[in-house]
Formats: structure tokens, C-alpha cells, sequence
């Protein structure tokens, strides 16, 4: 299966995402992941929760093959709604999740890390946002959250991609291990939070929330406005056609 939940040690959850080649996730799949993640912080057994990867990388983002091979904008609409369902399930699990990052993260893998509550990340990680040079826009608001707003503005305008150990030098990132000890990096800030009073814990989650600063489903959505104007423009097709390999013209 794509994306799997299993218990690994008691109260914790490892949710795994595989779609090979490189995880970029057809649309469905985000909607999926986002389900996936609610339901596991639902059960009151769970205490906290991992999402994790199998393969090269954490995220290449959403399947944009799969866009650009769907006549209409009805898998726009259902990636960047299922995107937008799959962060918020991040941000909103009734218990801390922890991402857990190998390889690169990029576009959607932004998104998802951003949402959530400590980053763990192999020493071969890598953070950035090409959706510039996809034609849309989108998670400046989870990057902002990752690193200083000059810095994430530099990195947005340029699709440029930073290392874990940057992240780490800003705090973000929690701690950052090779690859081989990734998995066990994460279990230890699970098993930490989950020998806590899981009542407390999800009291905790729910107020820091309410106390964020930034309002990080409203902020993502306005993003979302503005690839939509791409989009209809028809700048968005042009660039996604260059990577594609495909040459649909404007929708």
C-alpha cells in the first residue's frame, strides 16, 4: 500500500508514504494521507504520531504528470484540495506528529513539515520550493514557519534548497542523523512525548494551536488563490508542459 499506519511501539503511529519513484503524490493520494493521519490521532491509544517515507525521498510534491495529462482543471483543483486536506491533517492531529525527513523535501513536503511539530531529518535532507518554476505558488506560508522571512523569501523567489543542518542551526529541525538512524531519531522524541499524559498532551496540542500566530489554513489557502490566476492565465500550463514532457497549450 501506498501510505500506511501501523503501531510501532506503544502510542505511536508511523505513517508511511511509498509511491515510487520519488513520492510525488497523485491527487487522491493527499486526501488519503490527510484522512490517514486524522483517523490515527483520533484513537486515543495513539499518543503521537510519525510520518515518514520509504524510497529516495520524503515528498517531491504532487504529481504534476497527472495534472497535465487530465484534460479540464479538475486535477488542479483536486491537488490543491487534497494538499490543502493533507496539511491541515498535520496541523490539526489531535496528537504531536513528527516528520521525519530523507532525501529531499520539496514543494508539498514543505507543506506537510511545516504543519508539523518537530522535524527530525537525515544528514542528506533538503528543504525547498520549485513551485516558481512550476508556474504556481504555495507553502511560503510552512517555509516561513522553517526559516527567517528574508530567507524564505530568497528561497521562494529562486527555487533554491537548503540542508537539514541549516534548519537545524535555526531550530526547526530538531536534530539531524544519517540516514540508517532516522527512524530510530524520530521514535526517540515519540517515546518521549508519548510517556506523557496523553489527556495533557492533546490539551496541549489544541492550545498552542489557538495561540499560533500565524493562522496557517486561511494564510495557505489565500497562496492558493494565486496559483488558481496562474492557472486560468495559462503561465502555469506553459511551465508545467516544460517539465512534463507534454504540450497541452492552455486548458
Amino acid at each position: 500500500m501506498p501510505i500506511t499506519s501501523k503501531t510501532v511501539e506503544p502510542g505511536i503511529v508511523a505513517v508511511t508514504v511509498d509511491y515510487p519513484p520519488v513520492n510525488a503524490l497523485p491527487s487522491q493520494a493527499w486526501f488519503e494521507l490527510g484522512e490517514v493521519i486524522t483517523a490515527a490521532g483520533k484513537d486515543m491509544s495513539t499518543h503521537a504520531v510519525i510520518l515518514r517515507a520509504e524510497g529516495r525521498g520524503f515528498n517531491a510534491g504532487v504529481d504534476i504528470k497527472e495534472m497535465q495529462n487530465t484534460d479540464g482543471f479538475t486535477a488542479l483543483i483536486d491537488a490543491n484540495r487534497g494538499c490543502f486536506a493533507a496539511f491541515k491533517a498535520v496541523y490539526e492531529c489531535a496528537v504531536p506528529v513528527i516528520a521525519a525527513v530523507n532525501g529531499f523535501c520539496v514543494g508539498g513536503g514543505i507543506g506537510l513539515v511545516g504543519n508539523a511539530d518537530v522535524i527530525v531529518a537525515s544528514d542528506d535532507a533538503k528543504f525547498g520550493l520549485p513551485e516558481v518554476e512550476r508556474g504556481a505558488l504555495g507553502a511560503a506560508t510552512h517555509l516561513s514557519r522553517l526559516v527567517p522571512q528574508h530567507m524564505m523569501r530568497r528561497l521562494f523567489y529562486t527555487a533554491a534548497t537548503v540542508p537539514a543542518a541549516t534548519l537545524h542551526n535555526y531550530g526547526s529541525v530538531h536534530e539531524v542523523v544519517p540516514r540508517a538512524e532516522l527512524d530510530e531519531a524520530a521514535l526517540r522524541v515519540a517515546r518521549d512525548i508519548a510517556s506523557k499524559d496523553t489527556r495533557v498532551i492533546r490539551a496541549a496540542k489544541e492550545a498552542l494551536n489557538l495561540i499560533d500566530v500565524q493562522k496557517v489554513n486561511s494564510s495557505y489557502r489565500m497562496e492558493q488563490g494565486f496559483t488558481f490566476e496562474l492557472n486560468l492565465s495559462g503561465v502555469a500550463d506553459e511551465h508545467r508542459d516544460e517539465f512534463a514532457g507534454t504540450d497541452k497549450g492552455k486548458k
